[in-house]
């Protein structure tokens, strides 16, 4: 991979790891659904200038259908999880958990497409597992009402991915841009009459509406492209690196803006996780590095 490459992936992760702490910020006032409602709002709009520039087309009439359940799937309902999540858990604490979603992915392909079982991918689940249990079960956090079920609900976040990338291999073949522009519409148009009928919980500071922004053009729009640009440049299963630098980037941002601690649990678990889903994953650290 080239230096250009690695700064993209550096970028990619820094962005993502990012959107943790723009969501912890505007969560209180917002609200879960009006927050995701603007970001995917934002995204939409910003990806539609781009397919202008770029000339290019949905094709709604042929692929609505997919639009609609990609954005429900990969979008609408992982990030009302992840703002339901940030209510109570920390940046930090969101980061790892969705770190876990190959993992989730891994689970959901042995039991439902007959995936084989591996002694790695075995290894793997049970040092995922473990890493969680271990930043759940170790976190101050934990004491906060409610907190057993924001961790379910960002987990369940992160699951959700696991079943989008099934589902994605399985769906009709649509270009990647579009399947990322079309189905931000498709999550809008679920989510925007859950924010019309929440409304914000506060007064909407600049510092807010900054957050919401950044959450749908850059940590959204800009990060797609990317994305993309990185299959295109190294391919996807090196891209896919990005995992594992996610939370080094949301625990960085939740310690230098949020103040949040960064305790032994939170080393030692976000280890194990991250160990289990190279298991999972059959990612090597030489990929990073290798030559195409």
């Amino acid at each position: 991979m080239s230096l250009l490459n690695i700064g993209r992936l550096l970028l990619l992760a820094a962005i993502w790891g990012a959107s943790f702490l723009f969501i912890r910020i505007a969560v209180p006032s917002l609200g879960p659904a009006m927050l995701m409602g603007g970001r995917v709002l934002f995204a939409a709009l910003f990806l539609s200038l781009i397919a202008v520039f770029l000339h290019k087309k949905l094709y709604w009439r042929d692929n609505w259908q997919h639009y609609i359940k990609l954005g429900f799937i990969n979008s609408a309902l992982p990030f009302l999880l992840f703002a339901y999540g940030a209510t109570v858990l920390t940046a930090s604490l969101l980061s790892v958990l969705n770190a876990t979603a190959p993992i989730w992915g891994a689970v959901i392909g042995i039991l439902f497409f007959r995936q084989p079982l591996s002694v790695s991918v075995m290894a793997g689940l049970v040092l995922g597992v473990s890493g969680v249990a271990i930043l759940v079960g170790f976190d101050p956090v934990l004491v906060k009402p409610g907190a057993l079920l924001a961790v379910a609900a960002a987990a369940s976040a992160a699951c959700c991915y696991g079943i989008a990338t099934h589902y994605t291999r399985r769906a009709k073949a649509v270009e990647p841009f579009a399947n990322a522009h079309g189905s931000m519409w498709g999550a809008l148009l679920m989510l925007l009459p859950l924010a019309l009928i929440q409304g914000p919980q506060t007064d909407i500071s600049p510092a807010v509406a900054l957050a919401v922004l950044a959450l749908g053009v850059v940590c959204t729009g800009v990060a797609y492209l990317l994305y993309f640009k990185l299959v295109q440049e190294v391919g996807a299963t090196q891209t896919l690196t990005v995992t594992f630098l996610i939370p080094v980037f949301g625990v960085l941002w939740g310690a230098l803006f949020l103040g949040e601690q960064v305790g032994w649990h939170t080393a030692f678990g976000a280890l194990a996780v991250l160990t289990g889903t190279a298991l999972v994953t059959g990612f090597r650290p030489v990929q990073l590095w290798a030559k195409r």
